[in-house]
């Protein structure tokens, strides 16, 4: 018998709604910047985003606190010596720093809190025309993870580049594409 794939809904999902799902991830530490971010206005800003509309007042200050908050995400990171494609390949075992469980568990919370915001914010600061963060999206869906964040890596790349996700060698040209920008 052959499971359904997990993924599949999200590759059939409209963008608009996917890149709501993960502005809404960030209504606490956008406020956090004094930035606040309703619902409704995580539906219009990712409306905006697929219609590739101007940029409001209130999107470029959403942009600019998803560049601040990823720099922050990188110096967690950074504390272990880590890239986020260094640190989605070092098993937290590999991370030093702890000695009980309790460390342990509060370190992986760390690394793995900075690995997702370092994901998401780059498929939210790429689809709002930042490329520079592209290499994030790229170094996810190389990873080959089958979860939500690959997914919606790989179709925010596929968004602003014009790549389709289907083209042969597509993990190859998008590479060259992302370091590019």
């Amino acid at each position: 018998m052959t499971l359904p794939d997990p993924t599949a809904a999200y590759f059939r999902a409209p963008l608009a709604e996917l890149l709501a799902i993960l502005l809404r991830q960030y209504r606490r530490p956008l406020r956090s910047r004094e930035i606040e971010l309703t619902d409704a206005d995580g539906v219009t800003l990712a409306e905006m985003i697929v219609a590739r509309a101007p940029l409001t007042d209130q999107a470029r200050a959403v942009r600019d606190a998803l560049a601040a908050l990823i720099a922050e995400s990188e110096a967690v990171l950074a504390r272990w010596d880590l890239t986020l494609a260094q640190a989605l390949d070092t098993p937290m075992d590999q991370i030093p720093g702890w000695e009980t469980t309790a460390d342990f568990l509060e370190i992986a919370n760390e690394k793995a809190n900075a690995e997702l915001r370092i994901s998401t914010g780059a498929a939210l600061l790429t689809a709002l025309g930042q490329t520079r963060y592209a290499t994030y999206l790229v170094d996810v869906v190389a990873r080959g993870v089958d979860d939500l964040d690959a997914v919606i890596a790989q179709r925010v790349l596929t968004f602003v580049s014009g790549l389709p996700a289907d083209e042969a060698d597509w993990l190859s040209k998008i590479r060259v594409w992302a370091a590019a920008q």
